[in-house]
């Protein structure tokens, strides 16, 4: 959403945006290196461009071969400092999105937290002794110097469209889309004509150094819930209630539409932390629905929304994956640089 009568804000959260970006640039600021090799996924706007199906797929495929880690601010928890998730881990204590991988993948990885990456980088990396380390968010946090930046931008609000915050939501210039060694176009349609990619390359403009790959978001063909599945099809015999605490829910509910019209959504902020008060409405909402309903929310929703007695047997999630456009090339240029590191 764009809010011209903000512009004039804008230039002055531009000028403090290029000064620091410059410091760095030109060696003010330290940004610190590391011999083992980290990649850096993060975009420019605020909200969500795809990032952590990214980190969940690059945690997946590089896990199959190196000894992999995944190291996260933690947004959202009650705690501060360095830590690595584990069984006696939960959302309030490491964050919803490094509570999501764990659940998903358990140990195939190492999963830490740390708000200064610099320091949790170092120690992550020491006492796992691992081969390669994927860095969640990582775009502005310039401390930090990665050997590979992916950066990711949504198909649907592309960042050169879009402007500096509070105007628009570009967290910094346009002109950051320079770091990058590779450009994700996220959440592309399934339909997606090579025409329509070459005008988004042109759009881009890529530097020599730099890729650009078009990945979509492959939901599930079940939803999943506590010990207990569902065909996504069988959702056309309920009545639905959607609860979403995520950045951009537009996706999941025309994902959802394809199945089933009789559809109550509730909507949350991002990382919303989910109170009591909430699931009493939750309930009073869930019970005007017909004689066979269901709950329904994201995957990262569900490490919260499960915490409650009510929902716990009645809640289910939609699990995504991440499909890539020419994955393989893709996956040569990252095994690549884990190898020549």
């Amino acid at each position: 959403m764009k809010r011209w009568y903000l512009y004039p804000f804008s230039l002055g959260y531009h000028l403090g945006t290029s000064i620091r970006n410059r410091m760095y640039d030109w060696g003010i600021f330290s940004s610190s290196k590391f011999r083992t090799p980290i990649i850096g996924v993060g975009n420019l706007s605020v909200g969500g461009s795809g990032k952590s199906p990214m980190v969940m797929y690059l945690a997946d495929y590089l896990s199959r071969s190196f000894r992999t880690g995944v190291l996260s601010r933690g947004y959202g928890r009650i705690t501060k400092g360095y830590g690595i998730v584990n069984y006696d881990s939960n959302y309030k204590l490491v964050g919803d999105e490094p509570m999501q991988l764990f659940e998903r993948f358990r140990n195939r990885f190492v999963i830490g937290v740390c708000e200064d990456r610099v320091f949790g980088a170092k120690k992550i990396i020491e006492d796992m002794d691992l081969d390669v380390l994927v860095l969640d968010d990582s775009y502005q946090h310039r401390a930090i110097k990665p050997g590979m930046n992916l950066l990711l931008t949504d198909y649907n609000d592309p960042y050169f469209k879009d402007y500096i915050l509070p105007a628009g939501d570009l967290r910094e210039s346009r002109n950051g889309m320079s770091r990058a060694n590779i450009i994700m176009v996220t959440k592309c349609p399934d339909d997606l004509t090579e025409e329509k990619k070459q005008y988004y390359i042109s759009r881009i403009r890529p530097q020599h150094y730099q890729k650009v790959f078009f990945s979509s978001i492959a939901y599930d063909e079940n939803i999943l819930g506590l010990d207990k599945q569902m065909p996504v099809k069988n959702l056309d015999y309920y009545d639905v209630l959607v609860i979403t605490g995520i950045a951009n829910p537009s996706q999941l509910l025309k994902e959802i539409s394809k199945y089933n019209k009789k559809v109550k959504h509730l909507q949350y902020k991002d990382h919303h932390n989910f109170t009591d008060d909430d699931i009493k409405k939750i309930s009073a909402e869930y019970k005007k629905l017909g004689e066979y309903k269901v709950i329904l929310t994201t995957e990262k929703d569900y490490v919260r929304l499960k915490t409650f007695d009510y929902l716990r047997d009645k809640i289910y999630y939609w699990p995504i994956n991440v499909e890539i456009d020419k994955r393989e090339d893709f996956n040569k240029i990252i095994q690549n640089y884990v190898r020549k590191v």
